[in-house]
């Protein structure tokens, strides 16, 4: 009788499951039938293809574009029923490492979302094809945009984010004002102003200051630390700015 017992436990245990796994298979080839029709909507997914299995939708193929990678993804989520994507897409184009890299830095050093890049300090790496965005910004849309900038570089094969976005801050953001009017405004730097690029870049941070960037000489090195000091509100300035001879060494 014990051993009737627990053949009926087991088999109780095991239905449940059976009819689960039955479940998540019904509706595969529905899935798949609209997740193939949503890519083919968009040419830049020609080459993508959508496998099902238990509402599990795996996408493999080419695409151009590591943003097209993302976004096919992105669209197929969207499908009903769907209950997770493996993205196994592969980005067609290739580039050199080296060449990236000096892309992405040309690229992110002039991009000109909300202040332009003034109030950001960005570093980038690139390992085969693999970008790793890092340092901080003033806000999550500076973050996006160049994240975004990386996306749509022919040549990346994927994105990864380490950027640290500062903690919202009325006080910080009237800080960050002053302060570029304190540096840029000096008459030993305002020819740095001119420039587009922010050759000098204030990241602020709970009144904490750091300056980044690369000048001419030691003097507007330590004229824009003085700068930065003498703003009311400041609670300590570190200066990180490089002199552009050592840059080149």
């Amino acid at each position: 009788m014990k051993t009737i017992s627990m053949l009926m436990l087991l088999l109780a245990l095991t239905l449940p499951v059976s009819a689960k796994l039955k479940n998540e298979g019904r509706y595969d080839q529905q899935i798949q039938t609209k997740a193939t029709e949503e890519l083919r909507k968009r040419d830049r997914f020609k080459e993508v293809a959508a496998a099902v299995e238990d509402g599990i939708v795996t996408l493999s193929g080419n695409v151009e574009l590591y943003i097209d990678k993302v976004d096919a993804e992105k669209k197929v989520r969207k499908v009903q029923k769907v209950d997770g994507v493996r993205n196994h897409i592969e980005v067609a184009s290739s580039v050199h490492d080296e060449i990236l890299h000096d892309q992405l830095s040309n690229k992110l050093r002039y991009d000109r979302i909300g202040y332009g890049i003034v109030f950001n300090n960005l570093t980038l790496s690139v390992e085969d094809g693999v970008a790793t965005l890092g340092g901080k910004v003033r806000n999550y849309p500076d973050r996006d945009s160049a994240i975004a900038i990386v996306e749509t570089t022919p040549g990346i094969k994927d994105v990864i984010d380490e950027i640290d976005v500062a903690p919202t801050s009325i006080s910080d953001d009237r800080l960050r004002v002053a302060l570029a009017r304190s540096v840029y405004n000096h008459s030993t730097l305002q020819r740095y102003a001119l420039d587009p690029q922010a050759p000098i870049r204030i990241v602020v941070e709970n009144g904490n200051v750091e300056l980044h960037g690369v000048v001419a000489n030691n003097l507007d090195r330590q004229v824009a630390y003085t700068q930065a000091s003498s703003v009311p509100g400041v609670f300590s300035v570190k200066n990180n700015i490089v002199i552009a001879s050592e840059v080149s060494r």
